[in-house]
């Protein structure tokens, strides 16, 4: 037991006596079974200041042993989430390329159009001396309407009659339910607009649907429950005219695709005001009425061989409608004109972006050349671009724009009906 012990004793202080031995003297067990001895060191034992230099290094060396496990452990981590991120990053670059490419590509495009002289400067207000529709602009978002993201379904716009001192703006959201039209707000101008200030809000009765339109400072709407036309006094907010529409349907009767209640749509332009609708008569294809401003009777009316629940929206400008079709729900496509000028129509494939899938309201504006867009609660607002004649309009023969005859349908004015 003596000599295991000693032995055990010399095994521990042996890292301790590099310079010597220790001096080892026999032990003895007491009496509580353990042992006991003493141990006489030599005095040449390895200095403290050496004891505490072994510390601390191997402290350096146990920190080293730490940071690189740190840094293991770190790489380790981040080829874990590269691996994992790869193929959504992958994804968003090849996305952020084709956008790139589509850029690239649109603006090669114009620089040819500008080349070839098909391209000019914008037109001025007003003007349609220009050979019809080439292409609309990218969405630009404006905000979303006063009302809420509920209120998806609404209207706005400015006053669609080529009037270069107007610089009213005005914003229509319908219930909820989508159906009703009941407030509006007017802004003075495009940054009242935007910052929500020097806004005037007025409540009316209900029209049916988001086909409001503005048209010299008056605005025009289907009265709730009827085939009206109801003119409403902006400045007064007072109703000043109702008349039926003859033959139109309405509570929901032939209205677009997925944007129900839109039974009458109404449109202004360079040219007028006008009514898009549909009859029992056309089977549901769409019907074009210039109306009297005046006294909101018929002055004309063209038919088209377009099914008008087919369509998603339409629009009219210079006298020529264009309608639109969804193609996903994130584009649509202008897809069908009709000049009521020449009582001509044609086929055509203008893409047209858009935010959210459906677009309720579509007015024109003759002073800037857009188009504002209700988009499912929010106000957007698209470029239009025409396409610059090289000749005057009365000189450029209409086949060179593949327009196909349609003759007009004539009709009786109907009588006035008072509010």
């Amino acid at each position: 037991m003596q000599s295991s012990l000693a032995l055990l004793i010399t095994i521990l202080l042996l890292p301790l006596a590099l310079p010597g031995q220790p001096q080892l003297v026999p032990g003895s067990m007491g009496k509580d079974g353990l042992c006991h001895c003493v141990v006489h060191l030599a005095n040449d034992l390895i200095p403290l200041k050496k004891l505490e230099q072994l510390q601390s290094t191997a402290q350096e060396l146990m920190d080293k042993y730490d940071q690189e496990l740190l840094r293991v452990a770190n790489a380790s981590l981040i080829l874990k989430l590269l691996a994992d991120s790869d193929q959504h990053d992958l994804c968003a670059l090849r996305q952020e390329v084709d956008s790139l490419k589509d850029q690239l590509r649109e603006c090669e495009r114009e620089k040819q159009e500008v080349a070839s002289g098909h391209s000019g400067p914008p037109l001025p207000p007003g003007s349609c001396d220009h050979g019809g529709l080439q292409k609309v602009s990218r969405p630009f978002v404006v905000q979303l309407n006063w009302r809420g993201f509920a209120h998806k379904a609404g209207t706005w716009g400015r006053d669609s009659a080529p009037n270069p001192d107007s610089s009213l703006y005005w914003v229509a959201p319908m219930t909820t339910d989508n159906r009703y039209f009941d407030y509006y707000q007017m802004y003075k101008s495009y940054d009242d607009l935007v910052l929500m200030k020097n806004y005037e809000k007025r409540s009316f009765g209900y029209g049916d649907g988001s086909g409001n339109t503005v048209y010299k400072n008056f605005m025009y709407f289907n009265y709730y429950g009827t085939r009206d036309i109801a003119k409403l006094n902006l400045s007064s907010n007072t109703l000043v005219l109702r008349r039926p529409l003859p033959s139109a349907t309405y509570n929901n009767r032939f209205s677009y695709v997925g944007v129900p209640w839109k039974d009458l749509d109404f449109a202004g332009d360079e040219k007028g005001l006008w009514v898009l609708y549909a009859t029992e008569e056309s089977k549901g294809n769409l019907v074009v009425s210039r109306l009297n401003t005046s006294t909101l009777e018929v002055e004309k009316t063209w038919q088209t061989n377009q099914y008008k629940p087919a369509m998603s929206g339409a629009f009219m400008a210079c006298g020529v409608l264009y309608a639109l079709r969804p193609r996903s729900t994130h584009q649509e496509e202008i897809f069908y004109a009709f000049d009521t000028n020449t009582g001509r129509e044609r086929h055509l494939s203008i893409l047209l972006d858009k935010m959210l899938e459906t677009l309720h309201g579509i007015n024109y504006s003759p002073l800037d050349h857009k188009l504002y867009v209700y988009n499912d609660g929010y106000l957007i607002n698209y470029d239009l671009s025409f396409q610059m004649l090289k000749h005057k309009p009365s000189k450029l023969p209409a086949e060179k724009f593949s327009w196909f005859p349609i003759a007009p349908k004539p009709v009786k004015p109907n009588k006035t009906s008072s509010p």
